[in-house]
């Protein structure tokens, strides 16, 4: 009953993260301290040097040669084009909607599975993701930031890329963490996203005034790096292993609760009728296919 319980604490502290964070990095990024690119390279710097200090604690595990192209296509997809199209679009959009658009990653998931692994897709799911897909439209075109500098069609729709690519990574994991211990599987992911990262974000890193950042600023950044990054890979593992995946799928609604709390608080971002509603249809989508799943079980 223990471990239950702190698998939930732990899920729990996985969602206050990643909600806090999208108001968070927003901040950083568009008081231009640091720009987009030259952030995720700094969080991929980080989180990789932080994964492998603490790999050296933990058996050494020898990986295939041939999986070494699974890791590369892994990283490109889970590091480089997630990373890369959610911080750009975290410019551009706001914190709420962000949010409320990745939600919608175990309907991507459904889709992918059913047209990768070849899974059925009942009417009720069928129903969900229309249903939430028209959330995320309407979300998309009419939606409005509070900052007036804003994009938000282009900002949610790099987003809802991010989301795409981001389940086809756990599409394509699936195999390799069943067979590599986590921190072997993704201090690998880190070290070779980073490689390919260099490129993109290496010229607005260097740029960077540090002298200038007040300690706010150090501390957002920080967060992003030890916490939205390191500490999110350390936590979701365990509760994945003390918890059901239907569980763990419903805790991901907390996230644009706790983001649009966490930025109305901070005045970030304001709540409007179109996000309500859109919110709503997109969260009666993923309920309809989770909720359709689970009673399968």
């Amino acid at each position: 009953m223990n471990s239950r319980k702190y698998a939930i604490l732990a899920l729990f502290a996985v969602q206050l993260i990643y909600g806090l964070n999208y108001t968070i990095a927003k901040t950083v990024i568009n008081e231009n301290y640091i720009k987009p690119f030259g952030f995720v390279l700094l969080r991929v710097i980080g989180a990789t040097a932080l994964f492998w200090l603490v790999s050296l604690f933990f058996p050494k595990e020898k990986v295939e040669k041939r999986d070494y192209i699974k890791f590369f296509v892994a990283a490109v997809f889970g590091v480089v084009i997630n990373l890369l199209f959610f911080f750009k679009g975290l410019e551009y959009t706001s914190p709420i909607h962000a949010s409320a658009i990745m939600t919608i990653i175990p309907i991507i998931i459904l889709v992918l599975s059913s047209y990768i692994l070849k899974e059925t897709i009942t009417s009720i799911k069928i129903i969900g993701i229309i249903v939430a897909l028209c959330g995320a439209l309407i979300l998309t075109v009419y939606g409005k930031s509070a900052r007036v500098g804003d994009n938000v069609p282009l900002g949610n729709l790099l987003i809802l890329i991010n989301a795409i690519s981001y389940s086809i990574y756990v599409i394509l994991i699936k195999k390799l963490t069943e067979k590599y211990h986590p921190f072997t599987f993704i201090k690998w992911l880190f070290l070779i996203g980073l490689v390919i990262l260099i490129p993109f974000g290496y010229k607005d890193l260097s740029e960077v005034q540090w002298l200038t950042f007040t300690p706010y600023i150090t501390f957002s950044v920080i967060f992003v790096v030890a916490g939205a990054t390191f500490g999110t890979y350390l936590l979701n593992p365990y509760a994945l292993s003390k918890l059901r995946a239907s569980t763990v799928g419903i805790f991901i609604y907390l996230q644009p609760v706790i983001a649009t709390l966490f930025a109305l608080s901070v005045g970030a971002d304001f709540i409007d009728a179109i996000k309500i509603g859109a919110m709503i249809l997109i969260f009666t989508g993923v309920y309809l296919v989770t909720a359709k799943r689970k009673q399968k079980k």
